[in-house]
């Protein structure tokens, strides 16, 4: 039987006359007709009994019937699969690991632009620093992840997705009025102020401690130190101190209470996207991690 002769067989087994299955696979009563007498020419016996308008199956008629719609729910699978790989791109779910200090302007960005293409993924979303976000990602409990910090691990991959920079928050009236308009500030000018600490096992206060090294500066002992750029950016918005933070942190400020100011010498603060090296990027990691890079060659 040709696929032609099973079609018009099982929708005439479904409705039970040649009217009805016509209408059922959109084709004309006498096309019903012609192909099912052509498939009981090539099969050598009849499928049904014709009597006043209704077909009635043939005892071979009911022995074939089961395969033929074993056949058809198989059908149904392949046009099930062919449509899922169809829009692969635009469902499932995607799981996300932040630093802090991305999750509050540049990941919102990103993720608004990420749905405006994919609007059916699920996604979760978790702040953590950078080491766990390490751990996860080696786990497999997350598809990507967002951090300053080098992959440290064989397993993990990295792109450079763009290089912030680290930039002074001081509250207002706590510097030179010649610093804050010049715009810039060197470390050496904060040496005898108040300035907020980041903990040392931070990538980004591994990278002051050393630029402080090499320009020969040391800072009075920290006022408080802290473990999230924000908790540094909300230090210098209390007047506590001077924060020195990486630039997406720092769009964050209330200029109506602080100086944004750029620190010199520069300190690169690269923004990488980690992955898990074994798994094979989804479109929905390749996306989100296009969208946070153009979001974040927006912002700084």
């Amino acid at each position: 039987m040709r696929l032609r002769h099973i079609e018009v067989f099982n929708a005439i087994m479904l409705t039970g006359s040649v009217s009805a299955a016509a209408r059922l696979i959109n084709i004309t009563q006498p096309a019903v007709s012609r192909t099912l007498q052509h498939a009981e020419l090539q099969l050598g016996f009849p499928l049904f009994q014709r009597a006043k308008g209704r077909l009635t199956p043939t005892t071979e008629a009911l022995t074939l019937y089961p395969h033929i719609e074993r056949l058809f729910a198989q059908l149904d699978e392949v046009q099930r699969l062919a449509s899922n790989l169809r829009t692969a791109g635009d469902t499932g779910e995607l799981r996300i690991l932040s630093v802090l200090a991305l999750s509050y302007d540049i990941l919102p960005r990103a993720l608004k632009a990420f749905r405006e293409k994919h609007p059916g993924y699920a996604i979760t979303v978790e702040s953590l620093h950078s080491p766990q976000i390490m751990s996860a990602l080696l786990l497999q409990e997350a598809d990507v992840g967002f951090a300053f910090s080098p992959a440290v691990h064989p397993s993990l991959t990295q792109e450079t997705l763009a290089d912030s920079r680290m930039v002074c928050i001081a509250p207002t009236g706590m510097l030179p009025r010649a610093l804050v308009r010049n715009g810039s500030v060197a470390l050496h000018d904060l040496v005898d102020r108040p300035v907020i600490g980041l903990d040392s096992r931070d990538p980004v206060g591994t990278s002051l401690s050393q630029a402080c090294r090499q320009a020969g500066v040391g800072f009075q002992q920290a006022v408080v130190t802290v473990q999230t750029y924000h908790a540094a950016l909300a230090m210098a918005h209390h007047g506590i101190g001077i924060a020195l933070v990486d630039g997406c942190t720092a769009r964050s400020a209330d200029r109506e209470k602080v100086d944004v100011l750029m620190l010199e010498p520069h300190i690169p603060v690269p923004i990488r996207a980690l992955r898990f090296a074994a798994r094979p990027d989804s479109v929905a990691v390749r996306g989100i991690t296009r969208c946070m890079q153009q979001a974040i060659q927006e912002t700084i």
